[in-house]
């Protein structure tokens, strides 16, 4: 494991918010974020949902998810994911957050509508739609930080 690789970093903390900032040695910072994921995920029923998406069950994964605690999913997701990878020394150009930020904002605004919005004829829910809502995010995020470049 490389602790100066910013991709590397990038990925470990995508893939779980909190590891990033440990293998940054942010002991504290990445002990939090895994606390307060933890914390929302088991409030929120996040796992349960996940399962219900997968396996197709989207009026269920609706019924089981709670929205009060789900929406901070996304804000912490992100900034945990941006945090590590500054501290790695990834991000320095001017704006670098705004993609991170974007996601972040339309991804819970996918999740805000996930209960009734459907693509196709198909209600997507709660993991589906907040998903394809990164990439909106990550676009709008990468013009506005090229246009302020």
């Amino acid at each position: 494991m490389n602790r100066n690789n910013k991709y590397e970093i990038l990925l470990w903390s995508v893939a779980f918010p909190g590891f990033g900032q440990i293998l940054n040695r942010k002991f504290f910072k990445g002990f939090l974020f895994i606390t307060l994921e933890f914390l929302i995920n088991v409030q929120s029923n996040f796992n349960k949902v996940i399962l219900l998406s997968i396996h197709g069950e989207i009026e269920k994964a609706i019924q089981q998810a709670n929205y009060q605690w789900l929406m901070f999913y996304p804000c912490l997701y992100f900034f945990a994911v941006w945090d590590a990878y500054k501290d790695v020394g990834g991000g320095k150009s001017p704006f670098a957050f705004l993609p991170f930020a974007f996601a972040s904002y339309s991804v819970t605004v996918g999740l805000i509508f996930s209960p009734t919005f459907k693509m196709m004829g198909i209600l997507l829910g709660p993991v589906w739609l907040p998903m394809l809502s990164v990439i909106p995010g990550v676009v709008i995020g990468l013009l506005i930080k090229k246009l302020n470049n």
